[in-house]
Protein backbone atom coordinates (compact mmCIF):
# COMPACT_ATOMS: atom_id res chain seq x y z
CA UNK A 1 0.00 0.00 0.00
CA UNK A 2 2.80 2.79 0.69
CA UNK A 3 4.63 1.93 -3.00
CA UNK A 4 1.35 2.58 -4.01
CA UNK A 5 0.69 6.02 -2.53
CA UNK A 6 4.35 7.02 -3.15
CA UNK A 7 3.99 6.20 -6.62
CA UNK A 8 0.43 8.23 -6.42
CA UNK A 9 2.34 10.93 -5.23
CA UNK A 10 4.93 11.06 -7.52
CA UNK A 11 2.79 10.91 -10.74
CA UNK A 12 0.64 13.50 -9.62
CA UNK A 13 3.79 15.82 -8.22
CA UNK A 14 5.16 15.23 -11.77
CA UNK A 15 1.93 16.15 -13.39
CA UNK A 16 1.81 19.25 -11.56
CA UNK A 17 4.98 20.54 -12.10
CA UNK A 18 4.70 20.21 -15.80
CA UNK A 19 1.19 21.93 -16.39
CA UNK A 20 3.20 24.94 -14.13
CA UNK A 21 6.22 24.77 -16.57
CA UNK A 22 3.90 24.83 -19.82
CA UNK A 23 1.92 27.77 -18.14
CA UNK A 24 5.08 29.77 -16.84
CA UNK A 25 6.89 29.22 -20.59
CA UNK A 26 4.11 30.66 -22.53
CA UNK A 27 4.78 34.36 -21.14
CA UNK A 28 8.63 33.69 -21.21
CA UNK A 29 8.98 32.58 -24.45
CA UNK A 30 7.01 35.39 -25.94
CA UNK A 31 8.65 38.25 -24.03
CA UNK A 32 11.69 36.62 -24.70
CA UNK A 33 11.46 36.68 -28.76
CA UNK A 34 10.16 40.33 -27.87
CA UNK A 35 13.27 41.06 -26.34
CA UNK A 36 15.29 40.36 -30.08
CA UNK A 37 14.44 43.71 -30.97
CA UNK A 38 17.68 46.30 -30.85
CA UNK A 39 16.36 48.39 -28.09
CA UNK A 40 18.05 48.52 -25.14
CA UNK A 41 15.64 50.20 -22.76
CA UNK A 42 13.20 47.47 -23.74
CA UNK A 43 15.13 44.68 -23.28
CA UNK A 44 16.18 45.64 -19.88
CA UNK A 45 11.99 45.81 -18.85
CA UNK A 46 11.43 42.89 -20.55
CA UNK A 47 14.50 41.05 -18.97
CA UNK A 48 12.80 42.11 -15.45
CA UNK A 49 9.23 41.06 -16.97
CA UNK A 50 11.10 37.38 -18.01
CA UNK A 51 12.80 36.77 -14.32
CA UNK A 52 9.07 37.63 -12.65
CA UNK A 53 7.72 34.86 -14.62
CA UNK A 54 10.75 32.55 -13.44
CA UNK A 55 10.28 33.59 -10.13
CA UNK A 56 6.56 32.91 -10.17
CA UNK A 57 7.23 29.27 -11.38
CA UNK A 58 9.57 28.55 -8.46
CA UNK A 59 6.93 29.95 -5.91
CA UNK A 60 3.92 27.68 -7.74
CA UNK A 61 6.78 24.41 -7.86
CA UNK A 62 6.88 25.58 -3.83
CA UNK A 63 3.45 25.47 -3.50
CA UNK A 64 3.35 22.01 -5.36
CA UNK A 65 5.93 21.10 -3.20
CA UNK A 66 4.07 21.53 -0.16
CA UNK A 67 0.91 20.16 -1.19
CA UNK A 68 2.02 16.80 -2.57
CA UNK A 69 5.54 15.95 -0.59
CA UNK A 70 6.97 18.43 2.11
CA UNK A 71 9.93 18.83 2.86
CA UNK A 72 11.95 20.59 6.19
CA UNK A 73 14.40 22.52 4.49
CA UNK A 74 16.24 23.91 7.80
CA UNK A 75 18.71 27.03 6.58
CA UNK A 76 21.59 28.15 8.78
CA UNK A 77 24.36 30.88 8.16
CA UNK A 78 23.84 34.55 9.19
CA UNK A 79 23.66 35.86 5.08
CA UNK A 80 22.13 38.99 4.39
CA UNK A 81 20.43 38.96 1.00
CA UNK A 82 19.51 41.47 -1.31
CA UNK A 83 17.65 41.17 -4.60
CA UNK A 84 19.08 44.44 -5.77
CA UNK A 85 22.88 43.04 -5.65
CA UNK A 86 24.86 41.61 -8.23
CA UNK A 87 26.36 37.72 -6.82
CA UNK A 88 28.05 35.01 -7.89
CA UNK A 89 26.70 31.46 -6.36
CA UNK A 90 28.59 28.32 -5.47
CA UNK A 91 27.66 24.92 -3.73
CA UNK A 92 28.54 21.48 -3.52
CA UNK A 93 26.82 18.88 -6.19
CA UNK A 94 25.53 15.46 -5.25
CA UNK A 95 21.72 15.69 -7.16
CA UNK A 96 19.70 17.06 -9.54
CA UNK A 97 17.56 18.24 -7.07
CA UNK A 98 20.41 20.35 -5.53
CA UNK A 99 18.97 22.89 -8.05
CA UNK A 100 15.34 22.80 -6.86
CA UNK A 101 16.69 23.36 -3.68
CA UNK A 102 18.79 26.62 -4.39
CA UNK A 103 15.49 27.75 -6.25
CA UNK A 104 13.39 27.05 -3.46
CA UNK A 105 15.74 28.71 -0.70
CA UNK A 106 17.38 31.67 -2.70
CA UNK A 107 14.10 32.35 -4.61
CA UNK A 108 12.95 36.29 -4.68
CA UNK A 109 15.58 37.02 -2.02
CA UNK A 110 18.58 37.35 -4.62
CA UNK A 111 18.06 37.91 -8.29
CA UNK A 112 16.79 34.85 -10.19
CA UNK A 113 19.80 32.31 -10.55
CA UNK A 114 21.36 32.11 -13.96
CA UNK A 115 23.35 28.93 -14.35
CA UNK A 116 26.05 28.06 -17.08
CA UNK A 117 24.47 25.53 -19.31
CA UNK A 118 26.21 22.78 -21.75
CA UNK A 119 25.67 24.11 -25.51
CA UNK A 120 23.46 20.93 -26.21
CA UNK A 121 20.75 21.82 -23.40
CA UNK A 122 19.53 24.35 -25.66
CA UNK A 123 17.70 21.69 -27.52
CA UNK A 124 15.86 20.08 -24.37
CA UNK A 125 11.93 20.61 -25.73
CA UNK A 126 10.64 23.50 -23.52
CA UNK A 127 12.87 24.20 -21.36
CA UNK A 128 15.86 24.66 -23.57
CA UNK A 129 13.79 27.52 -25.07
CA UNK A 130 13.15 29.08 -21.52
CA UNK A 131 16.81 29.11 -20.62
CA UNK A 132 17.40 30.97 -23.73
CA UNK A 133 14.84 33.46 -22.77
CA UNK A 134 16.34 33.81 -19.46
CA UNK A 135 19.78 34.52 -20.81
CA UNK A 136 21.27 31.27 -19.33
CA UNK A 137 24.68 31.61 -20.58
CA UNK A 138 25.29 28.18 -22.70
CA UNK A 139 28.65 26.91 -22.64
CA UNK A 140 30.96 25.14 -25.94
CA UNK A 141 33.80 23.20 -24.49
CA UNK A 142 36.12 21.81 -26.62
CA UNK A 143 38.47 19.07 -26.87
CA UNK A 144 41.70 18.59 -26.95
CA UNK A 145 41.36 17.09 -29.94
CA UNK A 146 39.20 19.52 -31.45
CA UNK A 147 41.76 21.79 -30.49
CA UNK A 148 45.04 20.40 -31.80
CA UNK A 149 42.68 20.17 -35.30
CA UNK A 150 41.88 23.83 -35.30
CA UNK A 151 44.29 25.62 -32.75
CA UNK A 152 42.08 28.96 -33.88
CA UNK A 153 39.35 27.55 -31.69
CA UNK A 154 41.78 28.02 -28.61
CA UNK A 155 40.08 30.53 -26.22
CA UNK A 156 36.97 30.86 -28.07
CA UNK A 157 34.63 29.51 -24.93
CA UNK A 158 36.52 32.48 -22.86
CA UNK A 159 35.22 34.99 -25.49
CA UNK A 160 31.77 33.12 -25.17
CA UNK A 161 31.73 32.98 -21.40
CA UNK A 162 32.62 36.94 -21.54
CA UNK A 163 29.67 37.33 -23.94
CA UNK A 164 27.34 35.19 -21.82
CA UNK A 165 28.28 37.59 -18.92
CA UNK A 166 28.15 40.86 -20.89
CA UNK A 167 24.14 40.51 -20.75
CA UNK A 168 24.62 40.59 -16.77
CA UNK A 169 26.02 44.26 -16.40
CA UNK A 170 22.87 46.04 -16.88
CA UNK A 171 20.34 44.28 -14.13
CA UNK A 172 21.23 42.75 -11.27
CA UNK A 173 21.81 38.90 -11.18
CA UNK A 174 23.11 35.38 -9.52
CA UNK A 175 25.38 33.79 -12.11
CA UNK A 176 25.20 29.97 -10.55
CA UNK A 177 28.33 27.59 -10.72
CA UNK A 178 29.08 24.19 -9.62
CA UNK A 179 32.57 24.60 -9.16
CA UNK A 180 33.27 20.43 -9.34
CA UNK A 181 32.04 20.48 -12.81
CA UNK A 182 30.05 17.09 -11.78
CA UNK A 183 28.02 15.54 -9.32
CA UNK A 184 29.40 13.92 -6.25
CA UNK A 185 29.57 10.04 -6.68
CA UNK A 186 32.19 7.86 -4.31
CA UNK A 187 34.09 6.25 -7.62
CA UNK A 188 34.82 10.03 -8.84
CA UNK A 189 35.85 10.87 -5.55
CA UNK A 190 38.39 8.00 -5.72
CA UNK A 191 39.66 8.62 -8.69
CA UNK A 192 40.52 12.54 -8.24
CA UNK A 193 42.45 11.48 -4.99
CA UNK A 194 40.24 14.48 -3.44
CA UNK A 195 42.17 15.75 -0.16
CA UNK A 196 38.92 16.74 0.88
CA UNK A 197 36.21 14.10 2.99
CA UNK A 198 32.66 15.11 1.59
CA UNK A 199 33.93 17.01 -1.88
CA UNK A 200 35.17 16.74 -5.39
CA UNK A 201 38.19 19.23 -6.28
CA UNK A 202 36.91 22.50 -7.31
CA UNK A 203 37.18 23.84 -10.96
CA UNK A 204 38.58 27.21 -10.95
CA UNK A 205 38.46 28.03 -14.75
CA UNK A 206 34.74 28.84 -15.40
CA UNK A 207 34.50 30.64 -11.80
CA UNK A 208 37.31 32.64 -12.84
CA UNK A 209 36.40 33.73 -16.09
CA UNK A 210 32.79 34.30 -14.99
CA UNK A 211 34.16 36.99 -12.04
CA UNK A 212 36.48 38.40 -14.39
CA UNK A 213 33.75 38.95 -17.56
CA UNK A 214 31.88 40.88 -15.04
CA UNK A 215 34.39 42.88 -13.49
CA UNK A 216 33.58 44.74 -10.11
CA UNK A 217 29.96 44.88 -10.50
CA UNK A 218 29.61 41.62 -9.08
CA UNK A 219 31.37 41.93 -5.50
CA UNK A 220 29.35 39.50 -3.67
CA UNK A 221 29.85 35.70 -3.42
CA UNK A 222 26.79 33.29 -2.09
CA UNK A 223 28.74 29.79 -0.97
CA UNK A 224 26.01 27.26 -0.26
CA UNK A 225 26.72 23.53 1.40
CA UNK A 226 23.77 21.35 1.01
CA UNK A 227 23.42 18.13 2.37
CA UNK A 228 20.64 15.48 2.66
CA UNK A 229 20.42 13.25 5.69
CA UNK A 230 20.72 9.50 5.26
CA UNK A 231 21.00 9.33 1.74
CA UNK A 232 21.19 11.83 -1.49
CA UNK A 233 18.10 11.69 -3.18
CA UNK A 234 17.00 11.50 -6.97
CA UNK A 235 14.69 13.68 -8.83
CA UNK A 236 11.78 10.75 -8.00
CA UNK A 237 13.09 10.50 -4.43
CA UNK A 238 11.69 14.02 -3.91
CA UNK A 239 8.77 14.30 -5.86
CA UNK A 240 7.55 11.26 -4.61
CA UNK A 241 7.71 12.23 -0.84
CA UNK A 242 10.56 10.15 -0.23
CA UNK A 243 12.85 13.22 0.92
CA UNK A 244 11.83 14.35 4.34
CA UNK A 245 14.72 16.82 5.42
CA UNK A 246 17.83 18.93 3.63
CA UNK A 247 20.11 20.96 5.42
CA UNK A 248 21.36 24.17 3.77
CA UNK A 249 24.04 26.44 5.19
CA UNK A 250 24.83 30.11 3.26
CA UNK A 251 27.62 32.26 3.60
CA UNK A 252 28.00 35.21 2.00
CA UNK A 253 31.50 37.45 1.56
CA UNK A 254 33.05 39.50 -0.55
CA UNK A 255 34.95 39.37 -3.51
CA UNK A 256 37.46 41.37 -3.63
CA UNK A 257 40.31 42.33 -6.84
CA UNK A 258 42.32 39.41 -5.99
CA UNK A 259 39.59 37.06 -7.19
CA UNK A 260 39.68 38.99 -10.66
CA UNK A 261 42.85 39.13 -13.43
CA UNK A 262 43.81 36.93 -16.43
CA UNK A 263 42.97 33.09 -15.42
CA UNK A 264 44.32 32.45 -18.71
CA UNK A 265 47.57 33.74 -19.10
CA UNK A 266 48.65 34.54 -15.65
CA UNK A 267 50.18 31.97 -14.24
CA UNK A 268 50.96 33.97 -11.06
CA UNK A 269 46.70 35.10 -10.62
CA UNK A 270 45.58 31.30 -11.84
CA UNK A 271 47.51 29.86 -9.04
CA UNK A 272 46.14 32.49 -6.07
CA UNK A 273 42.41 31.72 -7.86
CA UNK A 274 43.43 28.15 -7.27
CA UNK A 275 44.43 28.28 -3.67
CA UNK A 276 41.33 30.93 -2.59
CA UNK A 277 39.01 28.65 -3.86
CA UNK A 278 40.66 25.47 -2.34
CA UNK A 279 40.54 27.46 0.81
CA UNK A 280 36.79 27.80 0.70
CA UNK A 281 36.56 24.14 -0.06
CA UNK A 282 38.15 23.17 2.71
CA UNK A 283 35.99 25.68 4.76
CA UNK A 284 33.01 24.01 3.03
CA UNK A 285 34.49 20.40 3.98
CA UNK A 286 34.18 21.37 7.73
CA UNK A 287 30.38 22.62 7.24
CA UNK A 288 29.20 19.79 5.51
CA UNK A 289 30.83 17.40 8.50
CA UNK A 290 29.02 19.37 10.91
CA UNK A 291 25.69 19.16 8.74
CA UNK A 292 26.54 15.17 9.00
CA UNK A 293 27.42 15.65 12.60
CA UNK A 294 23.85 17.17 13.76
CA UNK A 295 22.17 14.51 11.78
CA UNK A 296 24.14 11.50 14.20
CA UNK A 297 23.38 13.35 16.92
CA UNK A 298 19.59 13.30 15.87
CA UNK A 299 19.40 9.80 15.69
CA UNK A 300 21.41 9.01 18.62
CA UNK A 301 18.40 11.20 20.37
Amino acid sequence: MGAILTLLRGCLAFLCYVANTLFWFVPILLLGLVKLLPIDALRTLLSHGIDGCASGWISVNGLIARLWHPINIKVSGDAVLDTREWYMVIANHQSWVDILVLQGVLNRKIPFLKFFLKQQLLYVPVLGLAWWALDFPFMRRYSTAELKRNPKLRGKDIEITRRACAKFKHKPVSVMNFVEGTRFRPEKHRKQGSPFNHLLRPKAGGMAFALSAMGSQIHKLVDVTIHYPGKVPSFWDYISGQVYEVRVHIQVTNIDDGLRGDYMNDRAFKQQFQERLNAIWVEKDKIFEQLATQEARQQDV
